[in-house]
């Protein structure tokens, strides 16, 4: 038996569905008839647990993926961008009361496509215009046509 990487991560997402399983059971009953609200998380849950059963089997089948400290630490810098992009939506929640959901929203896309697609002049423009276009459009269909209220900073009142 050799313990790997893809071995580890099917322990975790085991131990996340059945966890998760276990809470669905703490789930109120509804009312009046409906769908209960325990419907979809267990329709999600039961086949990422089996796939996850299923990845452990095959993760013992092959031996590929030992971990090694060296390894790591490799796989660490060929990965820094997820990081990244994770330590900025971080930072976008941790600012949504000051900045809001617009201009967050904002700065998070216009940053994270800049991480992800370089930092060029030109690019610099163009991941602007995307952001713009879409954080502002986003914005719009949700405020606007669903009449859901975004949350707003203290920086810029929209409502």
């Amino acid at each position: 038996m050799t313990l790997n990487r893809d071995f580890f991560v099917a322990v975790f997402f085991l131990a996340l569905s059945v966890g998760m399983y276990i809470a669905s059971f703490s789930l109120p009953e509804p009312m009046f008839g409906q769908l209960a609200s325990w419907t979809w998380p267990r329709i999600i849950l039961i086949p990422m647990g089996l796939l996850s059963l299923v990845m452990m089997v095959q993760s013992q089948t092959n031996g590929q993926g030992a971990v090694h400290l060296p390894d790591l630490v490799a796989w660490l810098r060929e990965n820094l961008n997820p990081f990244i992009c994770f330590a900025l939506f971080l930072g976008f929640l941790l600012t949504m009361p000051v900045l809001g959901m617009l201009l967050g929203g904002l700065l998070y896309v216009f940053l994270t496509l800049n991480v992800l697609g370089g930092w060029a002049p030109r690019q610099l423009a163009l991941h602007a215009g995307i952001s713009a276009v879409f954080v502002f459009g986003m914005w719009a269909i949700f405020s606007l046509v669903l009449g859901v209220v975004l949350p707003e900073g203290t920086i810029l009142r929209v409502y």
